[in-house]
């Protein structure tokens, strides 16, 4: 079942990628992951991507990440499993949510996943 919150079904692929992009800008980069410093990050303007995930209970833990992505044209990803961004983040639990602030060595992915989302979303 689909939460509210997500917007538009993210294709596997491009969720993986973007795992892969978290994965490598939280060793060569830098990333805030929780659903509070991405919030940060977003309100600041100074996160690249934001990964999402699609399956927080509660809902409103999340729920205020797309708007506030959309209004500072940030681009931004539901990912299916809140346990993959953990694990990509570094960490040994699960994250709601995490944002790509210095893409480091991953910018090359970043802006390919950001061309692609462009795309999915018209």
């Amino acid at each position: 079942m689909s939460k509210a919150y997500v917007t538009f079904d993210s294709p596997e692929e491009i969720q993986n990628k973007a795992l892969e992009a978290l994965e490598i800008a939280r060793d060569t980069g830098k990333v805030k992951k929780g659903s509070n410093e991405a919030t940060k990050a977003i309100e600041r303007s100074i996160a690249q991507l934001v990964l999402i995930g699609a399956d927080v209970e509660p809902e409103e833990i999340v729920m205020h990440l797309a708007p506030l992505c959309d209004e500072k044209h940030i681009p931004y990803i539901f990912i299916g499993k809140q346990n993959d961004i953990g694990a990509a983040s570094g960490l040994t639990v699960a994250s709601t949510a995490a944002a790509i602030v210095k893409p480091g060595k991953a910018k090359e992915l970043v802006d390919e996943i950001t061309a692609q989302l462009t795309e999915l979303r018209g």
